[in-house]
């Protein structure tokens, strides 16, 4: 099947479940302009599994608006410098149950099936470019080089988002309803131990998740922090971009050997988080933050057979200084210089990091307003989480903030500590896009539900015309 084949079935597919039919919402009214019924802000694989999940609801008075350049939304062509997805390449995610919307078809349609046989997992480009496939075959409303700079709550039941960018249509777009789909760190920041931040020149250092300039570094001398899979990817991509040595430090005596990700695809948890305790939710995500995500034994095998390739266990780093041009890193093992550091620290999630939140953050509950953890399980990063409905709704701490946040949905990474791996992982996503448009839609039809039971009540077409004439004697 050629790819132009397969979006024709994708058509088929789609007219057999009568997709695409009329919206069950009336338009809102407002003096200011038009009002979307959703904004989804991030164009990643959430956002656009978010749209089309919206969309077979038929709640089509939508858009979708993303920072990036079109084709560059997400990690997967920029930050990431993974070789391929960690993911099992047989899971499905925001093809919704569509068989003919699954990666699987898009690559058989190019390479046939003996071409899905040879893949062991899913190269990183060729994820993106199902993603650009998928928002292409789809029609999805996107649009580019929008950035979301604060959600300003309005009257009846209107968000004000104000928005800068090259592709800015207006400085302002209306919504009832918003789904920050905003990734990895849209739901705090990447973070930068404050030893590096406070005691090194920038030029020193980057975050994984920065553009880093391999050229500068190629014949160069780098250290990495941390010991998750992104430290494993990034040592590797830089070596083969030209670096002299990458050297890993790790602070554990032994790099973990678990994936707790693997029992939770295998076990049901993914699926059925939502239905856990507070108290089982946090001892999960408690348990799960403690093992992290290590390398695959592909991508270990591939940075540790490059001749510059150094793992130091047990070497937490204990300061560090600039000295000249270098960057000297004080561990347990001894005192190293560097010519540039990489930080693979993660991040935090927390509300009160994102600015476009300022206006309603300070209602906005965490974790530590609705559960406390004992003393000997309680993990503050955990708790600066934001407390979700199973709908993904953000939820007030406060009586005063109810109104306030009706209407504001959190779909990024930070929803892990309510809804498990759900919007923060590949895995999670063909279970919790239906959860988050029920939730959405759910909101949007309690909205309207006065307007809806009286036009129930007032209905009066006539469906039945046919006449009942008596037979003749």
């Amino acid at each position: 099947m050629s790819l132009e084949a397969l979006n024709e079935r994708v058509r088929t597919d789609l007219s057999y479940l009568a997709y695409g039919g009329a919206d069950w919402l009336r338009p809102l009214e407002h003096p200011e302009g038009h009002v979307y019924d959703v904004v989804i802000v991030g164009g990643g694989q959430s956002g656009l599994g978010a749209a089309f999940g919206l969309l077979r609801e038929r709640i089509s008075n939508i858009l979708v608006i993303d920072e990036n350049k079109e084709g560059k939304e997400g990690p997967w062509d920029t930050y990431a410098r993974m070789v391929t997805l960690r993911t099992p390449k047989h899971l499905t995610s925001i093809d919704l149950g569509i068989p003919s919307l699954t990666f699987r078809a898009w690559q058989e349609a190019q390479t046939g099936p003996e071409g899905w046989e040879a893949v062991d997992k899913i190269p990183r480009g060729d994820w993106m470019n199902y993603l650009r496939w998928y928002r292409s075959v789809l029609s999805l409303p996107v649009i580019n080089e929008v950035t979301l700079k604060l959600i300003e709550p309005a009257e009846e039941g209107v968000h004000r988002l104000h928005i800068t960018g090259a592709g800015v249509p207006s400085g302002i777009l209306l919504a009832r309803k918003v789904v920050l789909a905003t990734g990895i760190q849209g739901g705090g920041e990447w973070h930068v131990p404050p030893m590096i931040a406070e005691n090194l020149p920038e030029h020193l250092y980057a975050h994984t998740s920065e553009a880093i300039d391999c050229a500068a570094l190629a014949g160069r001398t780098i250290a990495i922090l941390g010991g998750g899979a992104s430290a494993f990817d990034n040592a590797n991509y830089l070596l083969s971009q030209g670096a002299a040595e990458a050297h890993v430090f790790v602070r554990r005596e032994q790099l973990p050997c678990v994936n707790p990700i693997r029992q939770m695809e295998q076990s049901g948890m993914i699926e059925r988080f939502h239905t856990l305790a507070d108290e089982d939710k946090y001892g999960v995500i408690s348990h799960f933050f403690k093992y992290n995500q290590p390398p695959t034994n592909d991508t270990f095998a591939r940075a540790a057979a490059w001749p510059g390739f150094r793992l130091h266990l047990g070497s937490p780093w204990l300061k560090v200084e600039a000295s000249g041009d270098k960057a000297v890193v004080t561990t347990p093992q001894g005192e190293f210089a560097f010519d540039f550091l990489v930080v693979s620290t993660g991040l935090l999630s927390d509300p009160g990091l994102r600015p476009e939140l300022r206006l309603v953050e300070p209602h906005i509950a965490r974790w530590s307003d609705r559960y406390q953890a004992p003393a000997d399980a309680a993990n503050p990063l955990l708790d600066a989480h934001p407390y979700l409905s199973p709908g993904f709704a953000l939820q007030s701490r406060d009586e005063e903030g109810e109104q306030l946040l009706h209407g504001l949905f959190v779909f990024n990474y930070s929803a892990l500590a309510s809804n498990g791996l759900s919007a923060s992982a590949i895995s999670g996503m063909r279970n919790a896009i239906p959860k988050l448009v029920a939730g959405v839609a759910d909101q949007l039809f309690t909205d309207v539900r006065e307007a809806v039971l009286q036009a129930f009540y007032e209905y009066d077409v006539a469906e039945f015309t046919a006449e009942w004439l008596p037979a003749k004697a």
